[in-house]
């Protein structure tokens, strides 16, 4: 591979490290030449119409090109390896994507910790569980969907009214034991020779 990332490459990169600019937040064009040696070398592909793209493309491509810098070769085997996924799909799906990649930013930073940890439970499980989950699901009705959804909004609002634990600090020291077996001799310490 060249030295510089292909130009769909950097661009899948910066989808990764993208974050939602506020409508108040304008971000400032950034003049290639204020660009590292490192970064315009990564960019270089760019460099003819630089100025042209918007400061926000500017900024979103640079943490790409300061990211992909960071990342060991392993790592960008992987980023490579997606790419190439991401290529191949079809356009309706790349369009779904986009469009759940911005539902999730747009997500507070709980929803989305919340959502990391399902995924991460989904992940996990054996793959005939995931597979049977995914068909219940799909078998479902969107009134079925929304119903198991209230269940789970009311199963969180129960758990956070219900599990919080002590509000106050706990002891510092251990109640004394009751248990008899817990009241065991010390053993015995071994004089030296």
């Amino acid at each position: 591979m060249s030295r510089y990332l292909p130009m769909g490459m950097l661009l899948w990169a910066t989808m990764l490290v993208t974050t939602p600019v506020l409508a108040t937040e304008v971000p400032a064009p950034i003049a290639w030449s204020a660009l590292s040696a490192r970064d315009q070398g990564l960019l270089k592909p760019f460099r003819d119409r630089w100025d042209k793209l918007s400061p926000e493309r500017q900024h979103h491509l640079q943490r790409g090109a300061e990211r992909w810098q960071h990342m060991t070769p392993d790592q960008r085997q992987r980023a490579r390896k997606a790419f190439r996924r991401w290529k191949s799909l079809p356009p309706e799906r790349k369009a779904r994507i986009r469009e759940r990649h911005q539902r999730f930013m747009a997500m507070s930073p709980e929803q989305r910790a919340r959502l990391r940890k399902r995924f991460l439970w989904f992940k996990n499980l054996p793959p005939e569980r995931r597979e049977a989950l995914r068909e219940k699901w799909k078998n479902m009705t969107p009134a079925e969907r929304e119903a198991l959804r209230e269940k789970w909004r009311k199963r969180r609002e129960h758990h956070r009214n219900h599990h919080k634990g002590p509000q106050t600090e706990p002891p510092t020291t251990s109640p004394p034991s009751t248990r008899q077996d817990d009241a065991r001799p010390a053993p015995a310490v071994r004089a030296n020779p």
